[in-house]
């Protein structure tokens, strides 16, 4: 039996992830505002603190598995607070976890970026070089003056994080990995579409027609954690349709 963390597990995609993983007989430790093993506030570092030291005291030290999921959507009005979970509560936890995670078996851990990442163009690069930077005061401070570009910001910021931890990672023996989904059904999803932004929603291009299904997201992440993603690591796994594909088809 695993033994693997899942941030943001009492809602959406972090709740999916936790019943497939516990359907495959591993054991769950969730992180979560509420209904969680260990109940903390990801968007302050008194509160990711206190999560890492909960976490570690629950698995005994060694991790064989980590997913950070926890995230707020573009729509919530509080941006200084998408910046510090999005990307704060993001990388934080996977740093201070990395040592759990190496003391695991064939460990993994993949963090939730987006495909917004790639396909929002108004995200301003100097917002991810602040995020990057670990400048969480000034991002902070960006942050409302950015408007809803900040998750987009987040999520690349993300995912840049993850393969920049690449070698280092690999030399205590612990993949790590990024999925980016697009647009799927989830509550996220449906405050989306009950906000400004659902014309820009509706209007996003899916070469595959249709908007994805969580179960599809949640396969993804369940496949890097698992001995069949064995050999892949600071990957940026896209999981939306193909929109990258159409947006960006010479990226490589």
């Amino acid at each position: 039996m695993r033994t693997i963390a899942v941030t943001g597990s009492a809602s959406g995609l972090g709740a999916a992830i936790r019943g497939m993983l516990e359907d495959l007989d591993d054991r769950v430790i969730g992180v979560d505002l509420h209904d969680a093993e260990v109940v903390a506030d990801l968007s302050a570092p008194e509160g990711r603190a206190a999560a890492i030291a909960g976490v570690q005291s629950a698995a005994g030290g060694a991790l064989d598995g980590l997913v950070v999921g926890a995230g707020l959507g573009p729509h919530v009005e509080d941006r200084a607070r998408i910046a510090s979970v999005n990307y704060f509560g993001a990388v934080e936890l996977l740093d201070g976890l990395r040592g759990a995670l190496a003391a695991g078996s064939d460990a993994a851990a993949v963090a939730v970026s987006s495909n917004s990442a790639t396909g929002d163009p108004s995200i301003d690069p100097e917002l991810v070089d602040v995020f990057l930077s670990g400048d969480e005061g000034e991002a902070r401070r960006r942050a409302p003056a950015a408007g809803g570009m900040v998750y987009g910001a987040s999520k690349r910021a993300l995912a840049r994080a993850v393969r920049r931890r690449a070698t280092g990672w690999a030399e205590v023996g612990v993949r790590l990995n990024a999925v980016a989904p697009g647009p799927f059904a989830s509550p996220m999803m449906d405050a989306l579409l009950d906000s400004p932004v659902r014309p820009m929603i509706e209007a996003y291009p899916i070469p595959m027609g249709r908007r994805g299904e969580v179960v599809e997201v949640v396969g993804a992440v369940v496949f890097l954690l698992s001995a069949m993603a064995s050999w892949i690591h600071g990957s940026v796994l896209f999981v939306d349709g193909g929109t990258d594909a159409l947006l960006r088809p010479d990226a490589i």
